[in-house]
């Protein structure tokens, strides 16, 4: 089978080596199972809780040509950390033909293989999102004294680093950085703000600075979004904003009457940024099904009189004139209330040792095939070096014992490399244990029911599908044998009469988006 091996690192712990570790481990694997590799896709410093990685994003693109059919990763957190972009690109793929194949991890394709991929997923999701709060705590205490925090230092400003004793850790001094006026570049700043606020065009301006040869904080040619970006930055006026909350903190270039006659020409002018309006996302897209005709659910929204919006999900037969379902909508927060309730019902201990037991049984059953090959690759290489020190040892001809030698100095340096690699992978070999596992379910457990992110994680976790009928609901789940009904008084908002949800065994949690494979209710 032809293959291509993506491998990744990001920035927290890792450095190039991780990506030729992979890369080694990746190899040997495909060679064990006979497997062509005919490229490879490396991302280096990327996060893999997004997907804006070039290399990844050019082989999903190049998978559309067929000529692969499997992607191998050196373990499935390097494909992807979140549930959601996983499950998306999977299935793009696998509509394609092609698979995803884990070196490290080996999992099969049985139920109980899926169900541990399904555990394996939200544990790498449940471990970013662990690290992106540290960040974030790290970053909230930058923003409470108005430390540089990432992203680009606007014109007119650099930074200078300082010591702040408040940061130090274990005696080790903290270094931040903060804004301080850039002279060079802030008369610059000045100049755009006096030029706009005295009527001229903002083609005149961008020609002016251009003529001039200077250039923006990317160093890049002046242009009229570059313009914009400058004329609305409350940082010119001394305003440092953090997750939508400002202070008075950096050193100001621009006074506040310059600043507010520029806002008003702005606004006049038609181009002050709009506000835009708030995103709402479904949490039950893709999952929620009509009962009646099958077809998938998707969220629709109106705004009423009085400009409330209102959220729904709708049958897509039950739309427009051509509608060939009478199903009626569905009001988006109480069917997504009543799946994030049954879904967080389903966490009992009872249910948090199943899980658990299954995947750390599937998790012993794993062939180690890495080691092994490790282990071959170290045995033969010794070999050979015995064999080299026997024909050194044996050889009369000086010209040969020296190229001999040198054969025998890159065996030695290829040895040490496979003993490293073997070193890495005996950490490695318990994947997972039930203490792990039981403490990521019971994590869910614990979760607030009314953040946004925890609902998600929740609902992709452990809600498969779910019907949508006149009298009930039927919810699919993960995981087997679990069953529930809820009278219609405990349903705010909705008309159906009963509530019931079952469960299936061991239900992949990828085939949500598998809209070919639905039940036969």
């Amino acid at each position: 089978m032809d293959i291509v091996i993506y491998a990744r690192y990001s920035s927290h712990n890792q450095t190039e080596c991780s990506i030729e570790g992979q890369l080694e481990v990746c190899k040997q694997y495909a060679k064990q199972l006979n497997y062509n590799i005919i490229g490879e896709y490396i991302d280096r410093a990327k996060t893999g809780t997004k997907d804006n990685r070039e290399e990844f994003l050019k082989m999903i693109d190049d998978s559309k040509n067929k000529k692969f059919k499997g992607i191998l990763v050196y373990q499935l957190d390097r494909f992807a950390r979140n549930r959601y972009d996983s499950a998306i690109y999977k299935k793009q793929l696998k509509d394609r033909g092609i698979k995803v194949l884990s070196a490290r991890e080996n999992i099969t394709d049985d139920p109980s293989g899926i169900l541990m991929e399904s555990v394996l997923e939200g544990m790498a999701e449940y471990y970013s999102a662990e690290l992106g709060l540290k960040v974030k705590r790290g970053m909230n205490l930058n923003a409470e004294c108005c430390y540089y925090n990432g992203g680009c230092v606007p014109l007119g400003y650099k930074l200078q680093e300082v010591t702040d004793e408040r940061f130090n850790n274990n005696l080790k001094k903290a270094i931040k950085k903060k804004y301080v006026i850039d002279d060079e570049k802030a008369p610059i700043v000045k100049k755009i703000f006096e030029m706009y606020a005295n009527d001229n065009k903002m083609a005149d301006i961008i020609r002016y600075l251009n003529d001039l040869g200077l250039t923006t904080a990317y160093n890049m040619p002046f242009n009229k979004s570059s313009i914009k970006r400058i004329l609305v930055n409350k940082k010119y006026i001394g305003i440092y904003t953090y997750n939508g909350e400002e202070k008075q903190g950096i050193p100001r270039i621009i006074d506040d009457e310059l600043f507010d006659k520029v806002q008003n020409e702005l606004i006049r002018n038609g181009l002050y940024p709009s506000r835009r309006r708030a995103k709402t996302e479904y949490l039950l897209t893709g999952k929620l099904y009509c009962g009646t005709c099958k077809e998938k659910m998707t969220g629709v929204s109106g705004t009423s009189k009085t400009k409330k919006l209102h959220t729904y999900y709708a049958c897509k037969n039950a739309k427009g004139s051509n509608s060939t379902c009478n199903s009626k909508q569905v009001k988006k927060d109480a069917i997504e209330d009543l799946v994030v309730g049954l879904a967080r019902e389903l966490l009992t201990s009872d249910n948090i040792n199943l899980i658990a037991n299954k995947v750390v049984e599937k998790a012993k059953e794993q062939d180690f095939t890495n080691l092994r090959i490790i282990e071959k690759n170290i045995k033969d290489v010794e070999k050979r070096k015995t064999n080299l020190l026997k024909s050194i040892s044996q050889c009369e001809d000086d010209e040969v014992r020296k190229e001999l030698f040198l054969e025998l100095s890159r065996i030695t340096d290829k040895c040490k490399e496979y003993q490293v690699l073997k070193t890495k992978e005996e950490s490695k070999q318990i994947l997972l244990n039930a203490i792990e596992v039981k403490y990521f379910l019971k994590q869910l457990q614990k979760g607030n029911i009314n953040d946004f992110k925890y609902r998600k994680m929740l609902i992709n976790i452990l809600i498969n599908k779910v019907y949508l009928y006149t009298n009930k609901v039927v919810v699919v789940y993960n995981i087997n044998e679990q069953t529930k009904e809820v009278e219609k008084s405990l349903i705010k908002n909705m008309e159906s009469s009963s509530v019931e949800s079952v469960a299936l065994p061991y239900v992949n949690i990828l085939q949500l988006l598998e809209l070919e494979h639905r039940l036969n209710l």
